[in-house]
């Protein structure tokens, strides 16, 4: 299990104003700013994904899936993610491949990361 992940940013405020618009469809939001350069967001209080900029290398080319509590917010992610500036990777929509329930959407980052928000609820 893990606890949180970062990803190093080229551009740390075009990064933030990405994640910030695509995540809150999520229920996700900034939660922590412990240092410049640095914001965790989260649920709760409790940061579990990181973006930062520390000189070092950018993340790119990663994937990372988020827990999406709907369709809709599936729906919602993707949509916000684009008018925020990311790219579509796969439009919203049921992922059979992987199991009945899987219904998932895709962005690509400012970074070159591909950004996915999916609901494994089963359907009514």
């Amino acid at each position: 299990m893990f606890d949180h992940v970062l990803f190093d940013a080229a551009d740390f405020d075009r990064s933030r104003a990405f994640y910030e618009m695509a995540l809150a469809p999520l229920g996700m939001e900034v939660v922590s700013e412990p240092a410049p350069q640095m914001v965790g967001f989260g649920a709760d209080g409790k940061p579990t994904f990181w973006v930062m900029s520390r000189g070092r290398p950018t993340t790119h080319g990663a994937h990372i899936a988020f827990v999406a509590p709907t369709r809709d917010a599936v729906d919602t992610f993707h949509a916000a993610g684009i008018v925020a500036g990311g790219t579509d990777n796969g439009a919203p929509g049921p992922r059979p491949i992987y199991h009945s329930s899987y219904y998932a959407a895709f962005v690509i980052d400012p970074d070159g990361n591909n950004i996915e928000a999916v609901c494994q609820a089963p359907v009514d």
